[in-house]
């Protein structure tokens, strides 16, 4: 993958994605909020109404951070409200590709068979990445956002005018501790597995790697005693930390070498899972031959083969087994 300079296509090179063998995430660079009135939101600026129809969801299944946006809404019942198109497992000549084989769903909006095609219409002098998940507003033909954490909240509370679930997952009383848990799980475990997975240096793939275990470890010492990680309810935290869970065993225990343990292997880490996995709704939203078809089949700095493998089958990958979270709500 690449990315843009001044509407220019340009390959990158290791100096563009590691610092000591680590890997750097870029920023994302579309940060806009849709409010209820169009109002500025957190960035300051406005002009963003939540209006039915208006905006459309490009996604990937097998990427976790699109995955958010996409559970997001599933679960708050947003489909009427905002369109969505989902990329194909496999790459691209440049970036994430559109068609309409199984899973997918092309881009009805733009008509691009590329998502480097819809950054060019918003900005044909864009610079910066071309990420998944993209926020698009139809009606000014730009886009409001290609930030995942900030299009969640946005779907959270923005739309509730127009769908019947008003659940809130960041409810004002206990928006500081989701923050701190948010903070923890981002930078260890989100994207935790790909500073393992992407490190080309032993030194940075050790010290992600432990990094990663240590906080997996306390989640589970956390979660033996109380069902969701902040308060007695579901929350946006939960779900964060799901983006990546549901992924674990099958990809980044393998192909991202995070494999000092698998989520099977932790009790209450397991059973939290399916918990997640059985909530209304969230099964369909999880396509997990697409997550593999993309990590091992696309990523072939990782996998230079590009074979996916069969497994994991049995408990690793049994996500509708019964689970004891329910202990908790004795």
């Amino acid at each position: 993958m690449g990315f843009f300079n001044d509407g220019v296509w340009t390959e990158d090179t290791p100096a563009n994605r590691f610092e000591r063998g680590r890997f750097m995430r870029t920023p994302s660079v579309y940060r806009h909020w849709i409010t209820t009135d169009g109002s500025p939101g957190p960035s300051g600026d406005g002009g963003f109404p939540a209006v039915p129809g208006r905006y459309h969801l490009y996604v990937s299944h097998s990427c976790p951070w699109a995955y958010r946006t996409t559970l997001f809404r599933k679960l708050k019942q947003l489909e009427s409200a905002i369109s969505i198109t989902i990329a194909a497992p496999h790459y691209g000549e440049r970036s994430w590709r559109f068609s309409d084989e199984p899973g997918c769903i092309p881009d009805t909006v733009n008509g691009a068979k590329e998502l480097t095609e819809v950054y060019l219409i918003a900005n044909p002098r864009y610079s910066g990445r071309v990420t998944v998940p993209t926020l698009w507003d139809k009606e000014r033909r730009t886009i409001v956002s290609n930030e995942s954490s900030e299009i969640i909240r946005m779907l959270n509370s923005a739309f509730d005018r127009y769908t019947d679930n008003r659940t809130d997952y960041y409810p004002q009383a206990l928006r500081a501790e989701i923050d701190q848990v948010n903070e923890l799980v981002y930078a260890t475990v989100n994207n935790g597995v790909y500073r393992a997975g992407f490190a080309v240096a032993q030194d940075a793939y050790e010290e992600a790697c432990r990094a990663l275990f240590n906080t997996l470890d306390k989640l589970e010492d956390r979660l033996s005693r109380q069902r969701w990680l902040v308060g007695a309810q579901i929350t946006e935290a939960d779900w964060r930390l799901f983006s990546t869970l549901i992924r674990f065993d099958a990809v980044y225990h393998y192909h991202f070498k995070c494999n000092l343990k698998r989520i099977v292997d932790y009790p209450n880490l397991s059973n939290y899972v399916r918990d997640l996995y059985q909530q209304p709704g969230v099964a369909e939203t999880v396509n997990m031959d697409h997550i593999k078809r993309h990590y091992y089949g696309s990523q072939r700095q990782v996998n230079p083969t590009g074979v996916v493998p069969l497994g994991p089958v049995g408990a690793a990958v049994d996500f509708d087994a019964p689970h004891d979270r329910g202990r908790f709500s004795r």
